[in-house]
């Protein structure tokens, strides 16, 4: 097990340049703009809440590690980040994304430094882009239970892995020695195949969620959604 480890950990990379410090700057500005002060002053004192945000985020972390990898820099996994979202806002669980991101960066991608640009492209901006369309659908669309699991969770589930491979493809095209050909033929190809499952995951675990744990969805609530 020893020998392992130390094979695990000479394997990573621990240098750096210039844009990966930067995007690490970039993503704790970040982190700081949005920060959710009210959830964390009511976290501190919820030693419940604690043991339940570490449990998921170890969750995520494990989904994460059943991955693929294509070639340097490509790994494909699911997310998850649509029902973290729903289980704790988009600003919550953008925070609680920072721990699968760091570790996926050291020991998937062996570039530890990544983890900032990783954490912006691949967690951040999906899980803000999935809360702007979760957003509209409670605007326009009628509060309807099935409308909440169908286009909140399950078409959600789908853009987030969207916005994901979209999002990190465009960093590989522009940082990266990957023209936008081999990108489209190796991995925005993969869109649907992994979509459609990252919306089933999503779609199955707020369904099993509002039937048996409804107190854990951020803004869920049975007087909106039954109202009729």
């Amino acid at each position: 097990m020893t020998d392992f480890l130390i094979q695990v950990i000479s394997e990573i990379d621990w240098s750096y340049s210039l844009g990966q410090l930067l995007s690490i700057v970039g993503l704790l500005f970040w982190l700081w703009f949005i920060w959710p002060r009210d959830e964390f002053t009511a976290l501190i004192s919820d030693k419940q809440q604690q043991n339940q945000i570490l449990l998921v985020a170890i969750a995520l972390n494990s989904l994460w590690l059943i991955n693929a990898s294509l070639v340097q820099g490509i790994h494909v996994h699911f997310l998850g980040l649509v029902v973290l979202m729903l289980m704790y806002g988009w600003r919550m669980a953008t925070v609680i994304s920072i721990l699968p991101v760091l570790f996926f960066s050291t020991f998937i991608f062996k570039l530890p430094f990544e983890f900032g640009i990783y954490g912006l492209l691949a967690t951040a901006l999906p899980l803000f882009l999935c809360f702007v369309v979760h957003s509209q659908v409670f605007k326009y669309l009628p509060h309807h239970l099935l409308v909440y699991i169908f286009c909140g969770a399950f078409i959600n589930g789908f853009l987030s892995m969207v916005f994901h491979i979209l999002s990190w493809a465009t960093w590989l095209w522009l940082s990266a020695d990957y023209d936008w050909a081999f990108l489209s033929d190796n991995y925005l190809l993969l869109i649907p195949l992994l979509g459609f499952p990252e919306a089933l995951l999503n779609g199955m675990a707020i369904t099993l969620l509002v039937v048996y744990r409804p107190q854990w969805l951020y803004d869920y609530s049975d007087k909106t959604y039954f109202q009729d």
